[in-house]
């Protein structure tokens, strides 16, 4: 089944980038914050969930998490540090994974994603791989706070076959998330719900898709 591929939609968090949400739970405690339950309020979700989107501002972000999770006002800087402490790395091998599938493949980017995490990873992506920005990696790359849109409403799915011009059946979806590949198959997407224990890498085998991934 794996032949009739033409397209690849590669998810961020968890498949391209590691990253370890305890992390940021763990600068807040060294921070002085001590109310993990409030980190699950509808409050603080909805909040995040905004920002994920593009509806708040990094600055209007800042002041509105800091109010809700009842700490104190800190640096722009302090902030930052601690948002992205769950934004661990992206290995080489998979950058070097990457380009060899975009010859067989067109590739896409699809990330749930906001404006202080993007600063980090794009110049991350810069300072160690030369890449001025994941256009120039992938074939395009969608962030939600971009498109105004987020995993897994199926309108961002919509969204990114309707502009690439994808068929549905056509195009592999790898994500880390059940709810993100539940969505795509509703639109007849093919799927590889990867876990955070796989390597990207161990899908392709010289650049094309190993014949049992799907």
């Amino acid at each position: 089944m794996s032949a009739k591929i033409k397209n690849i939609i590669f998810d961020l968090g968890g498949v391209i980038l590691d990253i370890d949400e305890r992390a940021t739970i763990k600068a807040l405690e060294d921070s002085g914050f001590t109310d993990l339950n409030r980190l699950k309020t509808p409050e603080v979700l909805n909040l995040i969930e905004k920002f994920d989107i593009g509806i708040y501002t990094a600055n209007t972000f800042r002041k509105k998490m800091t109010a809700a999770l009842g700490i104190e006002r800190m640096s722009e800087e302090k902030f930052n540090s601690i948002w992205n402490a769950m934004l661990l790395d992206i290995p080489r091998e998979r950058i070097e994974a990457i380009e060899k599938v975009k010859k067989n493949y067109k590739i896409f980017l699809m990330s749930n994603s906001n404006e202080i995490h993007y600063d980090l990873y794009v110049r991350d992506l810069q300072l160690r791989f030369g890449y001025h920005e994941f256009d120039q990696l992938f074939d395009k790359s969608y962030f939600s706070f971009d498109i105004h849109l987020r995993k897994p409403d199926l309108r961002f799915f919509e969204y990114i076959l309707d502009h690439e011009g994808l068929q549905p059946e056509e195009t592999l979806f790898i994500d880390d998330s059940a709810n993100n590949i539940e969505a795509a198959k509703c639109l007849g997407i093919e799927t590889y719900h990867i876990s955070r224990d796989e390597l990207v890498r161990n899908l392709f085998e010289n650049g094309m898709l190993k014949p049992d991934i799907i």
